[in-house]
C-alpha cells in the first residue's frame, strides 16, 4: 500500500514530460521554419541590396515586430492562458475571435504604416508601403500559429509555415530574376506569402476570423488584453525607439550594420522562440498542475537560453573571420563584426528575462510584467541614445547591452514580488528572499485566507 501511491505519480509525471517534450519539440521545429525563412530573407537582401536598403527594410522589420507585439498582447496572450488544453468547441470559439481581433489589428497597423510610407517617401518610405499592405495578413498568419499551439496541434502550424517558406523563396528568385530588385518588392513577397498561408490556416481549422467578434474578445479579456498589449508593445518599443534614434542620429547605413549583426544571431533564434513559443502555455499548465515547480521552470528556461547564446555568440566571433562573415553579409560583414560581441551580450540578457516573463504571463501578474517592461524600456532606449551620441555605433550597441542586463535584474525581481503576491505559489529561498519565503509564506497566506 505504501508503494502504490508513489509509482502512480511517477507514471503520470513521466507521461507529462513525454507530452511537453513532444509540444515543444513542434515549437521549436516550427518556429525554427518561420525564424529560418526570415533570417534567409534578411540575408537574401543584405548581399542583394547593401547597407542602405537594408537598413530601410529594418526600420519596416521593427514597425512590424511592434504590430505583431500589439496583436499578441490583446488576442494571443488571451487564448494562451485561458484556452491551451481546452476542449475543441471551446477552442474554436475563442481562435475565431482571436484571428479576428489579429486581423482587425492587422487592418489599423496596415493603415497606419501605409501612411507613414507616404510621408517618408524614398527607399524607407517603399518598404513602409509594402509592410502597410500586407500587415493583416501577417498578423492574420502569426495568430493562427499561437491558436494551434494553444490547442496541442503545432504539427499544423509547422506545416502551415512550411508553405510560407515554399511559397517566397520562389518569388524572391523570380523578382532577382524580373531586374525588380528593391526593398519593395522583396517586402511585398514576403508579407503576400505569409497571407497566403494565412488563408491555409483557416481550411486546416475549418474557420472563419470573426470580426463580429472582436468587441467580444476585447471586452471578455479586458482583464489582461490592455496590460499584455502595454507589456509587449513597450517590450518591443525599446527596440523600435532605439532603431528609429540611431536611424535619426547615425544614418540609415548604421541601422543596416546593426540590424546585420542581430541577423546573425537569427539561427540561435530559431531555438530561442521555439521554446518560447511552447514555454508560456507549459507555465501555464506547471502553475495548475505543480504551482511550487513554476519559478525552477523558469530559472531553467532562462539559464539554459542564455548559456546557449553565450555558445552561439562565441562561435561566431571564431567563425566569422574565417570565411563565414563574407558568405552571409558579403561586403558589409566587416563593418558588422565589431558589433557581434555586444550583441550576443544583449542576446543572453533577452534570454535571462524571458524566464522571468513567462512566470509573470502565467501568473496573470500583468501589473508587475509592464512595471518591469517600462523600466526595461526606458533602460535600454536612454543607454542606446547615450551610446550612439558618445560612441557612435559600438557604443550605442554597448550602452544598450548594458541598459538590458539592468532591466534583466528588475524583471526578476518583479516576478519575486508576483510570487509573493501569488496565493498558490511559494516564494522560492534562492529567489531575493524578503520577509516571507517559500512554503512558510505561502502556509501563512492560506492560514490567513482560510481564517
Amino acid at each position: 500500500m505504501a508503494v502504490a501511491p508513489r509509482r502512480i505519480p511517477a507514471a503520470l509525471s513521466w507521461g507529462l514530460v513525454r507530452q511537453a517534450s513532444r509540444r515543444l519539440s513542434w515549437g521549436v521545429a516550427d518556429q525554427a521554419m518561420s525564424s529560418l525563412t526570415n533570417f534567409l530573407l534578411s540575408i537574401y537582401i543584405v548581399r542583394t541590396l547593401g547597407a542602405m536598403q537594408f537598413g530601410a527594410f529594418s526600420l519596416a522589420y521593427v514597425t512590424y515586430g511592434f504590430a505583431i507585439n500589439a496583436s499578441r498582447g490583446v488576442a494571443i496572450d488571451p487564448i494562451l492562458i485561458r484556452f491551451s488544453g481546452t476542449d475543441l468547441p471551446t477552442w474554436r470559439r475563442a481562435a475565431a475571435s482571436c484571428t479576428g481581433t489579429a486581423l482587425f489589428m492587422g487592418l489599423v497597423t496596415g493603415a497606419c504604416a501605409l501612411v507613414i510610407g507616404l510621408l517618408l517617401g524614398g527607399t524607407t518610405g517603399l518598404a513602409f508601403l509594402a509592410l502597410g499592405l500586407t500587415l493583416p495578413g501577417l498578423l492574420l498568419q502569426d495568430s493562427w500559429r499561437y491558436a494551434f499551439f494553444a490547442l496541442g496541434r503545432g504539427h499544423h502550424a509547422f506545416i502551415n509555415d512550411a508553405i510560407w517558406a515554399v511559397i517566397l523563396f520562389p518569388s524572391l528568385t523570380l523578382l532577382h530574376l524580373s531586374g525588380r530588385g528593391n526593398v519593395f518588392w522583396f517586402v511585398l513577397a514576403w508579407g503576400a506569402a505569409a497571407t497566403v498561408g494565412a488563408a491555409i490556416f483557416s481550411l486546416q481549422a475549418r474557420l472563419v476570423p470573426s470580426l463580429e467578434g472582436v468587441w467580444e474578445w476585447l471586452w471578455r479579456h479586458r482583464d489582461i488584453g490592455p496590460r499584455y498589449l502595454a507589456v509587449n508593445t513597450g517590450g518591443n518599443a525599446a527596440e523600435q525607439l532605439r532603431t528609429y534614434t540611431v536611424s535619426a542620429i547615425l544614418g540609415v547605413a548604421a541601422v543596416g550594420y546593426i540590424q546585420a549583426a542581430r541577423t546573425l544571431m537569427g539561427p540561435f533564434m530559431v531555438v530561442f522562440f521555439g521554446m518560447s513559443l511552447m514555454a508560456i502555455p507549459e507555465a501555464a499548465q506547471i502553475l495548475r498542475r505543480s504551482p511550487r515547480h513554476l519559478p525552477l521552470f523558469c530559472a531553467a528556461v532562462s539559464t539554459g537560453l542564455a548559456l546557449l547564446g553565450l555558445a552561439w555568440g562565441s562561435a561566431l566571433l571564431v567563425a566569422l573571420p574565417r570565411g563565414l562573415g563574407h558568405l552571409m553579409l558579403g561586403n558589409i560583414w566587416r563593418g558588422a563584426y565589431p558589433l557581434v560581441l555586444p550583441a550576443t551580450i544583449y542576446l543572453m540578457s533577452t534570454c535571462a528575462t524571458i524566464g522571468a516573463s513567462m512566470g509573470m504571463l502565467a501568473l496573470g501578474a500583468a501589473r508587475r510584467s509592464l512595471r518591469a517592461t517600462m523600466v526595461t524600456t526606458l533602460l535600454i532606449v536612454g543607454c542606446a541614445v547615450l551610446g550612439a551620441v558618445t560612441g557612435g555605433t559600438l557604443g550605442t550597441m554597448h550602452f544598450a547591452a548594458a541598459g538590458s542586463w539592468v532591466g534583466t535584474l528588475v524583471t526578476w525581481y518583479q516576478l519575486r514580488q508576483a510570487l509573493h503576491e501569488s496565493d498558490t505559489v511559494p516564494v522560492p529561498g534562492w529567489l531575493w528572499p524578503g520577509r516571507q519565503r517559500g512554503s512558510a509564506a505561502a502556509s501563512s497566506r492560506s492560514k490567513a485566507k482560510a481564517g
